[in-house]
Parts: structure tokens; C-alpha cells; sequence
């Protein structure tokens, strides 16, 4: 659409500029220095027009990258309005201590190597790990020394790598980052 307006505007333009010509060339019956001074008057005028509508298309450029597409906007209805902020504190996850901690421990690990959050990637996602086990202090010690010794064969045939330099308080608060993924 935009495509089609730059067209318009182009001939319309063009047929301007063929108007101006047409008149200056008009002048080919006057005296020699008339013409010569009409056909300055007429090159200055050319000149600001030619300014002008470069600003005009510079604009309007610029008001169609920049608009807004308010006809496209979904309006949210109150009640979900209301919901939400009544909704953010039972789910609200950041303020949980083991969430940071794990998430601060993760990130310095290189488990985002072979797991994502929410998609398989080598190893499993820590949404499907968490959604397989509970959050039971059996669970936690067991994936803990996963972590620290490795496996292999709960997830496929491909082998978790060991990472004997990982504490276990660290590896159960991973662990504990990784389950709390249930509820998200």
C-alpha cells in the first residue's frame, strides 16, 4: 500500500515538473532577457517546490514507519485487568530465594550448553525435568547427584556429563531452581 502511494506520488510529481517546463518553455516568443530572467524566477521556484515535497515525503515517511497501528490494539477487559496484579504475587517466582540463587548458579554453569527452559535441546528442558519429578528432598538429592556424577538412560541414550567441581548445596539449589519451573 505504502508501495503504491510513493507511485502516486511520483507521477504526480513528474507531471508537475512537466506542467513547469511546458510554461517555461513557452517563453521561446519573449524578448531574450525576459525569458532568461522568468526562467531564473521559474528555477528558484522549481528548487523550493522541490524542497518542499521532499519535506512532505520525508514526514510522511516518516509518520508511516512510526504510526501507530491503534486499529490492530486489543483493549483488555477489566476484570482481566483487575486479575492480574491479584495474580502476580502467587506466581511471582523472582522473589523466591532458591529461584535466584539457582538461577545465579545456572547462569555461571555451563547448563545452558546442552538445556533450555522451555525447549529440549541435548538435554532435556527444565520445565519437562521439573514437571517429572516433585519437589521432595529424596528428588532434590538424587538430581543433585546427577548433576555432580552425570547419567544417563532417564532421558535417552545421550549421557549427562558429570561436573564434580559443582558443590552439593550448590547442585541442590539448581535443582530446587529447576523444579520451582513447575508452576511457571
Amino acid at each position: 500500500m505504502i508501495l503504491r502511494e510513493q507511485v502516486q506520488m511520483k507521477t504526480l510529481i513528474a507531471a508537475f515538473w512537466e506542467l513547469i517546463n511546458t510554461f517555461i518553455s513557452s517563453f521561446s516568443d519573449v524578448p531574450e532577457y525576459i525569458a532568461e530572467r522568468s526562467t531564473s524566477i521559474f528555477v528558484t521556484l522549481k528548487t523550493f517546490v522541490v524542497k518542499k515535497y521532499f519535506v512532505a515525503i520525508a514526514l510522511l515517511t516518516f509518520a508511516v514507519a512510526c504510526g501507530s497501528n491503534s486499529s490492530e490494539k486489543k483493549e483488555e477487559k477489566p476484570a482481566e485487568a483487575a486479575a492480574a496484579p491479584a495474580a502476580a504475587p502467587a506466581n511471582d517466582l523472582a522473589s523466591n530465594p532458591d529461584y535466584e540463587k539457582g538461577l545465579a548458579l545456572v547462569a555461571k554453569s555451563d547448563c545452558l550448553t546442552c538445556h533450555k527452559v522451555s525447549e529440549k535441546l541435548t538435554g532435556p528442558a527444565y520445565k519437562d525435568v521439573a514437571a517429572k519429578y516433585e519437589s521432595t528432598d529424596e528428588n532434590i538429592s538424587m538430581l543433585a547427584s546427577k548433576i555432580i556424577k552425570g547419567g544417563q538412560g532417564v532421558w535417552g541414550t545421550i549421557p549427562m556429563t558429570p561436573h564434580p567441581t559443582v558443590s552439593e548445596d550448590d547442585a541442590k539449589q539448581m535443582v530446587k531452581y529447576i523444579l520451582l519451573l513447575r508452576n511457571k
